[in-house]
C-alpha cells in the first residue's frame, strides 16, 4: 500500500464495515457524518473536514450523492453540500467513491486524475451479484404467498445479476425463464437448462400462456411498459415484479399500480441485506484501484 492512512465519509452500513475491514487489516481509520448511528463504533469519530485534512484516503459511499447537491450521509446530523469548498478540502487526497461523475459534476476544482469510482471495478460489480441476488429472492420469499419451490420465474437480462439470480432460483427449485438479447447468452441460458427468451419478444408472448409468478428485472431502461406487462403479467394475476435495475429502472410502476401488479423497486440490495460483505467488497476494490493504478 502507498499509504496507511484512511479516512470513511458518510454512506451506510457497507461504509463503516469496509472501514473495519481496512482497519482489521491493520490500517490507521477515522470515520466522520455517522453521529447518529447506534452501533458501536471502534474508530475515530472527527468532523468531516479534519478526517479529510488527517488522511491521504478518502472513501466516499456509492451513491456519492442522492439529490446531484448533498453528501450522501443517511447516519449524519448536518448535510454537507458538494462544491468547491468540499473539493478544496479534498484536493491532493485520493478519493474513491461510487458513480464519480455525479461528484465530478459538483465542481470544476476536481482533479479527476485523483478520484476513482470503486463501483466501475468488473470484480466489486461481480461480487455485488451475490447479496443482490440473494436480497432480491428475501424480497420475493416476503411478499409472495407461495413457495419459491416450484414457481415459475422470468429473470430479464442476463448480465452479472441475472446469472446469478437464475442459478439461486434454480437451485431453490423454481422453473426459470431467462430473457437476454445477445445469441450468447441465449445460448448459455440453454446450456443452463433454463427456458431461454428474447427480450425485445416479451411483448409478443401469447395471450392466455401460464402468468409468471415472479419478475424480476436487472437492466436498467424501460423493458417492462403497460403492453409488455400486458402479455407476460396480466392485469388481475397474482405475479409480483421486482425491478432490481438501478435509476430510472425498467418497469413502468404507474402502468403495474392501474393493472393490479405489485411492483417493488429493489435498490441498494447489498447495503441492506448484507452490509459487511459490501463493506468488503469495497474495500478489496479500493486496495486494487491503489495497488494497480497509484503505485
Amino acid at each position: 500500500m502507498i499509504n496507511n492512512s484512511f479516512c470513511v465519509i458518510g454512506g451506510d452500513l457497507r461504509q463503516l464495515y469496509c472501514a473495519k475491514a481496512i482497519s482489521n487489516d491493520g490500517y490507521s481509520v477515522c470515520i466522520s457524518c455517522f453521529e447518529e448511528c447506534r452501533f458501536s463504533l471502534p474508530f475515530e469519530m472527527l468532523d468531516f473536514k479534519t478526517a479529510i485534512r488527517k488522511s491521504e484516503i478518502v472513501i466516499l459511499p456509492l451513491p456519492i450523492t442522492k439529490n446531484g447537491t448533498t453528501l450522501n450521509a443517511p447516519f449524519s446530523k448536518n448535510s454537507i453540500t458538494l462544491d468547491d469548498s468540499f473539493a478544496k478540502i479534498c484536493s491532493g487526497k485520493y478519493v474513491f467513491c461510487g458513480m464519480n461523475e455525479n461528484l465530478l459534476s459538483t465542481s470544476s476544482l476536481w482533479n479527476s486524475s485523483m478520484v476513482f469510482d470503486y463501483s466501475k471495478r468488473e470484480e466489486f460489480a461481480v461480487m455485488n451479484a451475490v447479496p443482490t441476488s440473494e436480497g432480491a429472492i428475501e424480497c420475493a420469499m416476503h411478499e409472495y404467498d407461495g413457495t419459491i419451490n416450484g414457481s415459475n420465474c422470468l429473470v430479464i437480462g442476463y448480465g452479472r445479476i441475472g446469472k446469478v439470480l437464475s442459478d439461486m432460483l434454480g437451485g431453490l427449485g423454481a422453473k426459470v425463464s431467462v430473457s437476454a438479447r445477445k445469441k450468447s447468452d441465449i445460448a448459455y441460458i440453454q446450456a443452463k437448462g433454463f427456458k431461454a427468451l428474447k427480450t425485445n419478444e416479451l411483448s409478443f408472448m401469447p395471450q392466455g400462456h401460464t402468468a409468471f409468478d415472479l419478475i424480476f428485472n436487472t437492466v436498467p431502461f424501460m423493458i417492462l411498459d403497460s403492453h409488455t406487462l400486458a402479455r407476460i403479467a396480466p392485469g388481475g394475476s397474482d405475479t409480483i415484479i421486482i425491478d432490481l435495475a438501478s435509476l430510472p429502472g425498467g418497469v413502468d410502476l404507474e402502468a403495474c399500480e392501474r393493472m393490479g401488479l405489485k411492483a417493488i423497486r429493489a435498490l441498494s440490495l447489498p447495503g441492506r441485506v448484507a452490509p459487511k460483505a459490501a463493506g468488503e467488497i469495497i474495500k478489496n476494490a479500493v486496495y486494487n484501484i491503489i495497488e494497480e493504478d497509484l503505485r
